[in-house]
């Protein structure tokens, strides 16, 4: 019988120039292909947050992959806190908040 997957969540602050790059939609589609649950949302004070749930090493994976962000962005930092997981379900992007 297989175990139950290690699964972590945790809410990712990115700073820097990534919003206006395509940072968002990016990060749809690199969560999804890691099968990942959550969401990406534009803040009002520049940041992109998201909240990323999944497999652990999927979840480690995608914020490794957020350090570099889409090709036009320049990440200068991301700030990570652990959330609680909100368990399966889809990727999507947010309104701005």
């Amino acid at each position: 019988m297989a175990e139950k997957e290690d699964r972590k969540a945790v809410l990712a602050r990115i700073h820097g120039k990534v919003q206006g790059v395509w940072y968002r939609g990016w990060t749809v589609d690199a969560a999804n292909r890691l099968g990942l649950a959550g969401w990406v949302r534009n803040r009002g004070d520049g940041t992109v947050e998201a909240l990323f749930a999944g497999p652990a090493d999927a979840v480690d994976r995608m914020l490794e992959a957020c350090r570099r962000g889409p090709s036009a962005a320049i990440v200068s930092d991301i700030a990570v806190e652990p959330v609680r997981d909100p368990g399966p379900g889809v990727f999507e992007q947010r309104p701005t908040q």
